[in-house]
């Protein structure tokens, strides 16, 4: 598994908010800082991208446009040089609305993707998973 470098942002998110880190270990060992949230905003207002089956429930429509959100999100940063790396930590559902709407510029800093639920995990149990 490929070291993550210092400095890269570690997004860790779920279907209804993410926390974001850096990398601060000049070590093979991850060792991680929180970075701030970023929170789903005027979900009836937005939309998910692309259509939804009619099955959908209001919550699964609800994480998918936060997804996207995300995805907007991440580009905007990229797009301002805020990371060079960058490492995803989400549930696979999370991570399957995701990948879809992430931007060629944040795929191609995409070091590592995770799927695993850790949004409300103590930071030790995230350094963890990714050392």
């Amino acid at each position: 598994m490929e070291n993550i470098p210092t400095h890269a942002l570690i997004v860790v998110a779920d279907g209804t908010g993410a926390r974001l880190f850096r990398n601060t270990s000049k070590t093979p060992h991850v060792s991680l800082r929180a970075d701030g949230e970023f929170n789903p905003h005027h979900l009836d207002d937005d939309g998910p991208a692309g259509g939804r089956p009619p099955e959908s429930t209001g919550q699964e429509t609800d994480e998918a446009t936060f997804a996207k959100q995300l995805a907007k999100e991440l580009y905007r940063r990229a797009h301002l040089g805020e990371f060079e790396h960058l490492v995803i930590v989400a549930d696979p559902q999370t991570l399957g609305q995701l990948r879809p709407s992430l931007h060629k510029e944040v795929q191609s800093r995409v070091l590592r993707e995770v799927a695993k639920t850790l949004t409300n995990s103590p930071i030790k149990d995230i350094e963890a998973t990714l050392s």
